[in-house]
């Protein structure tokens, strides 16, 4: 928890689905960035006025990514599920004051007064003069003005107004007698606070809603809005769960980092002057500010993620990357049987394997020919090593040969196979390697050969020769 004096307050209020998206984490570091830079107050709210989304399992699944980030609340989580009867008071009273009303129509009765009275589709105040009564079947509706403009000034997008006929009195309660999130983010925003509000562009449309709400409510000046660009795929599509790689915790699973991953939505729509993409989150904090975020929609490049989350596993000590990627090549899931696993050969491969890998889920992948019991042959490297190689079976003939003999540690082994090389006047190592490992690329092979031993690394090799 970190105290503050500023009167700057800031909050994340996402609603309880199950995960953490990436643009909401975007949301959350943007939030914290700027409560952290202005020395403000960081407030966790949990938008869950759908009693249905009301679980410890939903509220986990937003806490904890946070705290995988390292995004710590100042004050929280404040749960909207437990603050219902501010919102109701607030409903009732703004019925009380005319600026809301009862009705009873069903969709398909709006849709049918539509059509006799000539209107476009849509709910054009056909009960706000009625006085209907409360009732099982009725909603509770605002009354929007009939003219003029709800002006939301946006310190990302500037002036935005919003023209007040064109919108229709919006529900604000339902017939179960729950309120909507509209009136809940009203009343928690005047009542904790907030004087910034930073979202995602897809809420900017519901943004006049809260400011009539407030203005009605006599709440003053309303917070200051920030609504971040849309996050895109690399086809400049909105990021869909359907069909993207959106979820936080399927990226920690992966091997991520939290420090590259909260490199990476960092720059999803803001970016220094310096033009430095991976820097510490301190440096981030220091030149953070709302005014110099994009408008324009931001790509969430998995690619540049990729490197990123490189950049900082090559910046761990050999012991933190050890750490880091034993959870890997300990799993159930690793390529070899259990036993076969050695952590003291791991150490000895993990310095090369730190400069290939680009997450520490990939570690597996580099020493699994160690550990594995058998191989089986990538089809591009067989081709590119083996089958197109010059001389192939004279140099898996000599490599043999001169393994059976030869004293088994890694210079000696090195240094034989580039001999067989140099003798038939043809490049020896990729051939070796292939027959080997199964793949043309990876670690330096000889201290992986000392501990897969002479006995399997001889069978490996006539095994690809026999295959000729």
């Amino acid at each position: 928890m970190t105290s503050s004096t500023s009167p700057i307050r800031v909050r994340f209020a996402p609603a309880p689905t199950g995960y953490l998206h990436v643009g909401s984490a975007r949301s959350a570091l943007f939030n914290w960035l700027y409560a952290r830079r202005t020395g403000g107050t960081f407030v966790l709210r949990i938008e869950d006025t759908n009693a249905e989304l009301k679980s410890e399992e939903f509220v986990d699944a937003i806490t904890e990514p946070l705290q995988w980030l390292g995004l710590d609340w100042d004050e929280g989580p404040f749960f909207q599920s437990e603050r219902t009867q501010l919102y109701v008071d607030a409903i009732e009273r703004l019925v009380g004051e005319g600026k809301a009303y009862f009705c009873n129509l069903t969709r398909e009765q709006i849709l049918a007064k539509c059509e006799e009275q000539g209107l476009p589709e849509g709910y054009h105040s056909f009960s706000a003069d009625l006085g209907l009564p409360d009732g099982p079947d009725a909603v509770v509706r605002f009354r929007t003005p009939d003219s003029g403009v709800t002006v939301v000034d946006d310190s990302i997008r500037g002036r935005v107004e919003f023209d007040n006929s064109l919108l229709e009195d919006f529900v604000i309660r339902r017939s179960d007698g729950s309120p909507v999130f509209l009136v809940a983010n009203a009343v928690d925003d005047a009542d904790m606070g907030i004087t910034h509000v930073v979202r995602g562009e897809d809420l900017l449309n519901t943004t006049p809603k809260v400011q009539m709400l407030w203005e009605a409510l006599g709440y003053g000046d309303p917070p200051q809005y920030a609504h971040l660009p849309l996050l895109v795929n690399e086809s400049r599509k909105k990021l869909s769960k359907r069909r993207d790689s959106v979820s936080l915790g399927d990226f920690r699973a992966r091997g991520y980092l939290p420090e590259a991953m909260l490199n990476h939505l960092a720059l999803l729509g803001w970016g220094p002057d310096d033009e430095v993409e991976v820097r510490p989150i301190a440096e981030i904090i220091e030149r953070f500010d709302l005014a110099d975020v994009n408008k324009g929609p931001a790509f969430f490049d998995v690619k540049k993620l990729d490197h990123i989350n490189a950049e900082y596993v090559r910046a761990q000590s050999p012991d933190e990357f050890v750490a880091a990627a034993t959870p890997y090549v300990t799993s159930d899931d690793a390529p070899w049987p259990a036993e076969n696993y050695s952590a003291d050969v791991f150490d000895l491969l993990a310095p090369e394997v730190q400069k290939r890998v680009v997450t520490h889920a990939d570690s597996a992948n580099f020493v699994d020919w160690v550990f594995a019991d058998d191989i089986s042959y990538d089809e591009k490297s067989w081709n590119k090593g083996i089958v197109k190689a010059k001389q192939v079976d004279e140099v898996l003939d000599g490599v043999i040969a001169a393994f059976g003999e030869c004293e088994w540690e890694a210079d000696t082994l090195d240094a034989t196979v580039r001999q067989v090389g140099s003798d038939l006047g043809v490049k020896s190592q990729v051939p070796v390697r292939v027959a080997v490992t199964g793949k043309n690329f990876g670690i330096p092979l000889w201290d992986g050969l000392v501990a897969l031993g002479r006995e399997k690394t001889l069978a490996r090799l006539a095994d690809a020769r026999a295959k000729l």
